[in-house]
């Protein structure tokens, strides 16, 4: 504990306390494991990065905590992370931003910033993140490490703070491919806690790691080269094709003309979603209460809401709020489902003449701290 209490010169971490597992000889025995702050433990408290829930302390474990300490890992507390995990690089934390290991200058993505550095940071070996737009998968870019968010369904989602319920998932952080797939393996399988969750066995993730190329279809989209990506991640693409195709697999060319489109339908779905969920929090039942006399329940409500969220979580529930409004549902909501569908009609016609996607998992590298202030540039 003194050391990651020592290294952690990024704020990487909310909490540092450690919670040992009860296994013996789990597949997992040894492995340091820290949890984003928006996934309940007994240890310690669950902020989501907000004043909120400043305090808040969960009565049980998510699921994944549970199969984690009973295959051997060992907890070692949270990370910080952007507020209610909405943000892009954990500059939106309550608890202050988090540096970029590699360049302190520098964000390391969100919103699980705090995981992706600690892992990057080698404050431990794994971390666990949610991924519900890139929340996973943008930060282990910036911070150069593996981050992966599992198909829908796959990990039990019992215990992980709701924000877009229909996008959200658990997943892990680490250095190596091994080890994201020996916890992913750990964590998924069917849960009755989550309705969502997929009634299957954990799949295999381990055995063919090590399997040739040359059976292996690449596809790859012309809309994920060029346009807004900076040179530096083309070039990283070229060449990435070019290694795969020198160790025998075969590059497809593909087309997914609805990317572009993609970012817009998020940006309705997911703010929606928010609204609704965070709807909860209203200083009674749970949640930060305002010290204000209150007139009325009704300002009750608002001055509690107003002093407990951040600017980027107001701007989200409000933009939630406004597309589900009468008058614009149909303009925005609905078609943004209609919408989704057809982005995933387009992958599943895309994943019948090859196996995997190819492309940037973000056009640029991590920006200086501060740089993108205007909400919408963070956004876009």
């Amino acid at each position: 504990m003194n050391t990651i209490q020592k290294g952690d010169t990024y704020n990487a971490f909310r909490e540092v306390w450690e919670q040992p597992n009860t296994a013996q000889n789990g597949v997992l025995d040894g492995l340091t494991v820290a949890v984003k702050d928006n996934i309940v433990t007994t240890t310690g408290t669950t902020t989501c990065g907000s004043k909120m829930l400043d305090g808040y302390e969960s009565p049980f474990n998510a699921t994944v905590i549970d199969r984690l300490l009973c295959a051997g890992a060992t907890l070692v507390g949270k990370t910080n992370c952007d507020e209610f995990a909405m943000g892009s690089s954990t500059e939106h934390c309550a608890w202050g931003p988090v540096l970029n290991p590699w360049d302190t200058t520098r964000v390391p993505g969100g919103s699980s910033g705090g995981s992706a550095a600690a892992v990057a940071a080698r404050l431990c070996d794994v971390a666990l993140g949610s991924d519900t737009g890139g929340s996973i998968r943008q930060p282990a870019a910036l911070c150069g490490i593996v981050g992966y968010k599992p198909t829908y369904g796959l990990v039990s989602r019992y215990g992980l703070v709701a924000f877009a319920s229909s996008l959200d998932q658990i997943g892990a952080f680490a250095t190596t491919v091994e080890d994201v797939a020996k916890v992913t393996e750990v964590m998924a399988g069917f849960d009755e806690f989550d309705s969502t969750c997929r009634n299957e066995p954990s799949p295999d993730l381990t055995t063919n790691l090590d399997s040739p190329f040359d059976t292996l279809r690449i596809g790859v989209a012309a809309q994920y080269i060029g346009g807004q990506n900076s040179p530096d991640v083309d070039s990283a693409i070229s060449a990435a094709i070019e290694t795969y195709r020198e160790l025998g697999a075969t590059i497809v060319d593909i087309d997914l003309p609805l990317t572009e489109v993609g970012i817009s339908t998020y940006y309705v779905l997911a703010p929606a979603e928010c609204s609704s969920n965070l709807a909860r929090y209203d200083g009674i039942r749970y949640g930060h209460r305002t010290a204000k006399p209150c007139k009325d329940l009704f300002e009750l409500y608002s001055e509690s809401r107003a002093e407990g969220f951040g600017d980027e979580v107001k701007r989200r529930i409000m933009l939630g709020t406004y597309v589900l409004s009468s008058g614009y549902y149909d303009a925005y909501y609905n078609n943004a489902l209609k919408t989704r569908r057809l982005i995933s009609e387009e992958y599943k016609r895309a994943f019948e003449v090859c196996d995997v996607i190819l492309g940037p998992t973000t056009p640029t590298t991590a920006f200086k701290i501060g740089e993108k202030a205007d909400p919408l540039a963070m956004y876009l």
